[in-house]
């Protein structure tokens, strides 16, 4: 009797013992479909890869900027040549707005470069760059910032989706996370209400940093990269630069790290967090370093299933050797590279430029060459 009772239940715990470990075998296999505007940005993300910045409409310190062209048709070609496929366009639009500078005026220097960008087979991101946004006045700035947009969304309507990118707003400084994502999350939608297919670029604050992006909680908007900078070691990357102050004071700093010649600390950079990172150097200044550091926002990425791009990466030219800064820019691509970041340098023609001397092949390095992977061969 008691063998009869056990089959009889066996056979009635069949149908619920094949829902309980079956079927949900069965629905493992089946992926979760993706957002069709999030798989859109996941295309144009790559396609914004092996990028470089032009520093020219963000330099508030030239006066007459607006009078120069740093783009023509031989920069074009060289960039061609070179293998880079996007453009990054940092304007300072709130500076030209304070200068009293007629609007006009500057949308026909970004208008030509659209249409330059065109007619090379460029990508082009527009970026809001030097803005003035904080926690103080955000009330007041980000209605600014949503008239420029609103007007560049209006202006560009037309120009392919898959070609023109906006990047939001570039580098907000350290700010309340919350005022930051509102501030931001009110920008983009003001966009959208002119334009449903740009694919928008946006970071976390404290200067695009990937730390704060750790922290950040992704929009509820599909259609958008993530951006971050990527300057690690500071220490290294910002040797010497007078903007930054004593804390990078000590230079003749070399990558990776190399005990023999490291340098003495700066008498200027005791006692400031540039003292810190003089003593951290020799655990940062390696390829190890950097990978660790940009599996944190590719970690993120693969949290919110969105695309992420390094906007910004380089090295201060002027006191940093050549030999470290090739070694730097060549760890740098491979890294992004293997963890299928894509990312633009930091920039063409400036003080962080790959040339030495004006933008030529004739002033490309050889290491920089291979650092870049160019070969006149190609």
């Amino acid at each position: 009797m008691a063998n009869k009772n056990y089959r009889t239940l066996s056979t009635a715990l069949w149908p619920i013992l094949l829902l309980v470990f079956v079927v949900p075998s069965l629905c493992a296999k089946s992926k979760p479909k993706t957002a069709p505007n999030r798989v859109i940005a996941f295309k144009r993300a790559q396609s914004l890869n092996n990028g470089v910045s032009v520093s020219w409409l963000e330099q508030t310190w030239n006066k007459n900027i607006l009078d120069t062209v740093e783009l023509n048709p031989a920069d074009f070609k060289l960039l061609k040549k070179l293998g880079f496929k996007s453009i990054r366009l940092p304007v300072a639009f709130a500076y030209f707005e304070t200068q009293g500078t007629p609007m006009d005026k500057l949308l026909a220097r970004i208008d030509d470069v659209v249409k330059q960008c065109n007619e090379y087979g460029f990508k082009l991101i527009i970026d809001y760059h030097a803005g003035e946004l904080n926690d103080s006045n955000y009330l007041t700035e980000t209605p600014r910032i949503i008239n420029l947009w609103q007007l560049l969304a209006k202006r560009y309507l037309n120009q392919s989706a898959d070609n023109l990118f906006f990047e939001l707003y570039n580098e907000p400084p350290h700010m309340d996370p919350q005022t930051w994502k509102d501030a931001i999350y009110n920008i983009a939608t003001a966009v959208r209400k002119i334009d449903n297919n740009r694919t928008l670029i946006v970071s976390a604050s404290n200067f695009d940093s990937i730390y704060e992006l750790s922290r950040f909680v992704r929009l509820a908007d599909d259609n958008i990269i993530y951006t971050f900078h990527f300057y690690e070691p500071f220490f290294f990357t910002h040797q010497g630069a007078e903007w930054i102050g004593d804390q990078v004071a000590t230079t003749g700093v070399s990558f990776p790290y190399n005990g023999e010649n490291f340098p003495k600390l700066n008498p200027r950079a005791k006692n400031t967090w540039g003292e810190t990172n003089y003593y951290q150097y020799q655990r940062d200044g390696n390829v190890q370093s950097l990978k660790d550091k940009l599996q944190i926002a590719k970690n993120w990425g693969n949290k919110y299933a969105v695309p992420i791009l390094c906007g910004e990466y380089g090295v201060y030219n002027k006191y940093a050797d050549q030999d470290s800064r090739c070694r730097y820019i060549k760890a740098m691509r491979s890294t992004l590279k293997a963890l299928n970041i894509p990312g633009l340098m930091w920039d063409y023609n400036s003080n962080f430029s790959i040339f030495n001397g004006p933008p030529s092949i004739a002033n490309l390095p050889d290491c920089m060459r291979d650092a870049i992977g160019y070969s006149a061969a190609k």
